[in-house]
């Protein structure tokens, strides 16, 4: 009986210390222009969004390419990026007929 009570605490613990990794920390360029002096915003947000599903495969061959640009305004690029994923993988794409 001892034993499962140990085993079920060793359990929450990695879950905890796993969910706790996942933390996103703050973007120190936020509101910093890129080196074209661009910052992203929730146009540019939505754009990358919507193209995340291919960014995301030529990311992994190609170093220089990012899914999510870090040099945005805040939330309002977070609000357009989420806003464009769920375009493409909630919308008529993501359903099914049965």
């Amino acid at each position: 009986m001892i034993g499962k009570q140990v085993a079920i605490l060793i359990l929450v613990a990695v879950l905890l210390l796993i969910l706790t990794a996942c933390a996103a920390g703050p973007n120190a360029a936020l509101n910093t222009p890129n080196e074209r002096g661009d910052v992203a915003g929730f146009w540019q947000g939505l754009w990358h969004g919507v193209i995340s599903p291919i960014t995301f495969i030529i990311s992994l061959f190609n170093g220089g390419v990012t899914i999510y640009d870090v040099n945005n305004n805040g939330h309002w690029y977070d609000f357009g990026f989420v806003l464009g994923v769920a375009i493409i993988f909630g919308g008529p794409a993501g359903s099914r007929r049965r």
